[in-house]
């Protein structure tokens, strides 16, 4: 009997001791807090803007891309004009992803016409 009630009041106490313990598994947000994450979709998206080749479409870019991870359309002089950036370096430890961090595909009328900084500050 007096070996019950001494387990009983150790789980008693312990379950006291252990009310308000969290375990926080990341920030809920997405991984790219985990270790080489990010890393790796750069890596795929340098590696894929290798296999870009001046004329392709939209749709293949997509195919071959991935979602990007932003983008911007426009219409200049009678042109459909969109710009996909993805991310392939990285510029600030955050986590987040900014558009300094990627590397804009343009594509005008539905067919690539450059990459990189150089074709983004011709449009």
């Amino acid at each position: 009997m007096t070996n019950k009630l001494l387990g009983l009041a150790f789980f008693g106490i312990a379950s006291l001791g252990l009310t308000g313990c969290v375990v926080n598994v990341g920030d809920g947000e997405s991984d790219w807090g985990n270790s080489g994450s990010w890393e790796k979709v750069q890596d795929n998206n340098r590696k894929n803007l290798s296999k870009i080749a001046l004329g392709m479409s939209k749709d293949q870019v997509v195919t071959l891309m991935g979602t990007a991870d932003f983008n911007e359309a426009y219409i200049q002089q009678d042109k459909e004009v969109y710009v996909l950036f993805y991310r392939t370096q990285r510029t600030h430890g955050d986590g987040k992803t900014t558009k300094d961090e990627c590397t804009p595909v343009v594509i005008s009328n539905n067919a690539v016409v450059g990459w990189g900084e150089m074709a983004y500050s011709k449009i």
